[in-house]
């Protein structure tokens, strides 16, 4: 249609229209414009309503016509490819039927292949060939680790060894015939630990989504008015000065959100917390609204983060006014508490120059419904607000709102610290930003700390192998004890209440040795304070107290990596002594702050070791990690604060110990008996000897 004129008016008006046929050189100039700019603003058409002497409204009905014509060319030109492509395959399919009809079995002169075989064979060769791909990266791998090619390897051989001599994270495995085999089906949990269920649908309905784009508006004011406001919204703690949130003047003030939690099954946790990290204000936002580096900056606390969908992408280069539908899932580092999913929208904000705020919200939507978790979480207006400070840090104050309606109640090692709302508290995220923000910042720095041991890492590539290496070691001991759905843990008898807890699942991880791979940990409380317990696991002088496979070794450092202010924060090189094992190292990472501590550790051979050294990529050295966490009881009445629980002089610790063994290295083997039985002897004597040199054996 070349009409610049829209018609109007009655049918009789309509018939008298006069059309205009625009010259050639109006289409001309036109055609130029169109090339450019497809959709001119009005600024633009009214420019070229005075260039080419036509009304403006002829140029904006041009415009649309020539879209729609240019729209359905593209299509024709879309379906005759694609109607071409279709005939092209459908020839092809016709001559390979005919070609089948005709084959015949080259070995006994059979009848040709049917349908279902000639697929069949396609899947085997492109498994083949997968297969073939994988077996050449192996190859290249295993050359650069072992210094020679994969087909110059000598068998192996099995190596007969008793109970005792299995070594945690060793990579022999217990020769069949031990004992009874015992299906995997037994123990629950045999899918890989990095396999992340999720239980939600990938995508979300248009009706959804206008839904989803009203909520952060509101929220986003709430979460500011409860980061900014003290009393009366917030009160101190008299007993150790924390904010407690005053749930009456919160009904007064948000009266739309005073009613869901009236539930006597529901319980409300708020907390709020303030200090500086030592990150910039842009790099922080950009790392909460990654669930990638979100996992990476809170691996002690989110177990699983996804995103759904992204519903707003924000202000170009920036994150501002991003909005993100996620979820994520929380633990406490012990298999006896259990996991908080989450299902909720994430915005970023940034409402000044260096002043951003990030918050979160819970949606009701139909789909919450599916979590099968033994407690149903929903976040209220949560968040943090990022305030840029000088000399690179960020002041950041925390506030987590929620509402928990437990199916289970939780044990009653953790009943007091859950309840308390420290366990998942605003005290603990920020406790965990600022020691990883240090963690970073260390790794960042090229020259070596006053307290690293330096001469077995010689470069500052080697030394960022190493944490690196470290960090995946750590991650993968934190996801090893979630009491996540993917792990479902089983309970042997003995020990204590808790009992040790194993779980079975089947290793392909580049990063961890092939084959079915058992988890097992226990809990237990001591009536000694944190930091005793941690400085005990830490130092190398007292690892033959409790480490019952060093067989009385002692061990030496060799080398020693700062993560962090607290000479806690490190991570260690050791070398055992007096040991048949002189080709092989532990790998160790140990972490405190104020919500907690983490030992972890895992044995690493010599050629392992010297990759790192040489600062190459660390990701295909396999890490089967073993350690502990210590947390505080929790308990009412210690001396602990909540600025720093790990201070306290007094009060308890909850202690989980977990090992990672390797059963064998046949994914496709069944769980044998006797590792179960090892395992489970191996952890109770553990704790029997902590006790022991805690004097706590009475306990």
């Amino acid at each position: 249609m070349d009409s610049g004129d829209e018609p109007e008016g009655s049918e009789g008006q309509r018939k008298k229209k006069r059309y205009h046929r625009h010259t050639p050189h109006q289409i001309q100039e036109l055609e130029a414009v169109f090339k450019e700019c497809p959709h001119p603003d009005e600024k633009q058409r009214m420019q070229l309503s005075r260039d080419l002497a036509l009304e403006p409204r002829q140029i904006k009905f041009w415009f649309q016509n020539r879209r729609t014509q240019m729209k359905a060319q593209h299509e024709r030109a879309d379906n005759c490819a694609l109607r071409s492509e279709n005939d092209k395959i459908r020839c092809e399919n016709i001559a390979i039927r005919e070609a089948l009809k005709k084959v015949i079995c080259p070995t006994c002169g059979g009848p040709p292949l049917g349908e279902d075989s000639y697929f069949d064979e396609q899947k085997l060769r492109m498994e083949n060939a997968r297969l073939k791909e994988e077996l050449d990266r192996v190859s290249s791998v295993a050359s650069k680790y072992l210094g020679r090619p994969i087909a110059q390897l000598p068998p192996v051989q099995p190596i007969p060894i008793s109970s005792l001599d299995l070594s945690v994270g060793s990579y022999g495995a217990p020769p069949p015939g031990l004992g009874p085999s015992l299906d995997l089906d037994l123990l629950p949990g045999s899918s890989s630990s990095s396999v992340m269920p999720f239980p939600f649908p990938t995508a979300v309905s248009e009706l959804e989504k206008p839904i989803m784009a009203e909520v952060p508006t509101s929220a986003m004011e709430e979460l500011i008015r409860l980061v900014q406001t003290d009393e009366p919204l917030w009160m101190k703690s008299a007993s150790d000065g924390s904010d407690l949130l005053n749930l009456d003047t919160y009904d007064r003030i948000f009266p739309r959100r005073g009613q869901p939690y009236k539930s006597p099954d529901i319980r409300i946790e708020a907390s709020r917390d303030s200090s500086l990290v030592i990150m910039n204000a842009v790099t922080l936002v950009d790392m909460f609204m990654d669930p990638v580096k979100w996992i990476e900056l809170f691996p002690t606390i989110v177990s699983k983060a996804r995103t759904v969908e992204v519903l707003a992408t924000g202000v170009a280069g920036t994150r501002s006014g991003s909005l993100i539908l996620m979820y994520e899932e929380l633990q406490v580092l012990s298999p006896v508490v259990s996991t908080r999913e989450f299902f909720f929208l994430r915005y970023c904000q940034q409402i000044e120059q260096g002043l951003w705020v990030i918050g979160d919200v819970s949606v009701d939507l139909s789909r919450e419904s599916q979590f099968s978790s033994s407690s149903r979480s929903r976040k209220l207006p949560s968040g943090c607000l990022i305030q840029e400070v000088p000399d690179g840090y960020s002041k950041v104050t925390w506030v987590e709102h929620m509402e928990i309606e437990e199916k289970a109640p939780t044990h009653r090692l953790y009943r007091d610290l859950v309840n308390s709302g420290v366990a998942f508290g605003a005290q603990r995220w920020l406790a965990t930003l600022q020691r990883m923000c240090e963690r970073f910042a260390r790794v960042m720095v090229t020259g070596a700390s006053p307290r690293d041991i330096g001469g077995v890492i010689p470069s500052p590539e080697g030394k960022r192998s190493m944490v690196k290496l470290a960090q995946r070691m750590v991650n993968n001991f934190c996801t090893s004890i979630s009491a996540s759905n993917g792990h479902r843990w089983t309970t042997l008898s003995g020990l204590n209440d808790v009992g040790v807890r194993v779980t079975v699942h089947k290793s392909t991880d580049p990063g961890q040795p092939n084959g079915v791979v058992l988890s097992a940990a226990t809990s237990i409380w001591l009536p000694v304070s944190c930091q005793r317990v941690f400085s005990f696991f830490k130092d190398e002088r007292t690892r033959s107290q409790w480490d019952v496979l060093s067989n009385g070794n002692s061990v030496q450092e060799v080398a020693h990596i700062a993560t962090g202010s607290h000479p806690g924060n490190s991570i260690s090189l050791l070398r055992a002594l007096n040991s048949s094992q002189n080709n092989m190292l532990i790998l160790q990472e140990s972490c405190t702050d104020a919500s907690g501590s983490l030992v972890v550790y895992a044995p690493v051979d010599l050629q392992g070791i010297n990759i790192v050294m040489s600062g190459e990529d660390p990701s295909y050295i396999p890490l089967l990690p073993s350690g502990f966490t210590i947390l505080p009881d929790g308990r009412p009445g210690g001396a602990s604060t909540s600025s720093n629980p790990m201070s306290s002089s007094s009060g308890g610790s909850l202690i989980t110990v977990a090992f990672q063994i390797l059963v064998s290295s046949l994914p496709s083997a069944k769980l044998n008996l006797e590792s179960v039985t090892t395992v489970n002897n191996l952890i109770s004597t553990t704790v029997q000897q902590i006790k022991a040199a805690l004097n706590c054996s009475s306990v």
